[in-house]
């Protein structure tokens, strides 16, 4: 309050805006600022999936079989994890491998790129069951000779050229059986979506609040 002679006024403060919650942001964007750090220190790590079925075959037929696969390619470490499980196959199984390059992507038929007859450890004489092993990609045995041959005669050559078919969807992976000795079911590999994306949209959307809050 100030006298001006007898008439007493009142000096008002100037309006200030309102400012975003800064713990609820920090809150809101730690989780997701150590997941997209996680996924980035985890870049090296390109992961696919596929599901397996007679339908997908070529020929395509028309087994009561199924199965899903997941293939995991570390550019850093020069490993390829494969895991896949299946059930409901009409013959028993006598090989599995992983097929590329297709001239087409998502379709058609290509040669054995991984080891030869069959994935060390798979299980034959099934129509159900699951497999699990890491690939040494720097090592022969992992691969198909003739798939060694056919790109520069080193498996450096050879994990170059797997690596790029995965990644252009012109790799598969096929379950043989005594039934379907071409193959009874199948799927081509496709990447899986990365959670990085997802982080960045919540970023995004953090972003957008507070500037919501400030211009309010």
């Amino acid at each position: 309050m100030k006298q001006n002679g007898s008439v007493p006024t009142t000096i008002l403060k100037p309006f200030t805006s309102i400012t975003p919650d800064r713990k609820l942001l920090t809150a809101l964007l730690a989780p997701l600022l150590l997941a997209f750090i996680a996924v980035t220190a985890q870049a090296n790590l390109f992961e696919y999936q596929a599901a397996l079925n007679g339908p997908s075959e070529s020929p395509p037929n028309a087994s009561p079989g199924t199965g899903f696969a997941y293939v995991n390619y570390d550019d850093a470490a020069h490993t390829l994890q494969v895991e896949f499980t299946f059930s409901g196959l009409t013959g028993p199984t006598t090989a599995s491998h992983i097929h590329a390059p297709t001239a087409s992507p998502g379709t058609g038929t290509a040669g054995v790129a991984t080891t030869t007859p069959y994935f060390a450890g798979f299980p034959l004489g099934v129509t159900s069951g699951s497999y699990s092993n890491t690939l040494d990609l720097t090592s022969s045995s992992s691969y198909n000779p003739s798939y060694i041959t056919a790109n520069g005669g080193t498996t450096a050559g050879a994990e170059s050229a797997l690596a790029s078919a995965l990644a252009a969807d012109k790799a598969y992976l096929n379950i043989h059986t005594q039934t379907f000795p071409g193959g009874e079911i199948r799927g081509f590999l496709v990447p899986i979506p990365e959670p990085s994306s997802a982080a960045l949209l919540g970023l995004g959307a953090c972003a957008w609040i507070a500037r919501r809050r400030k211009a309010a």
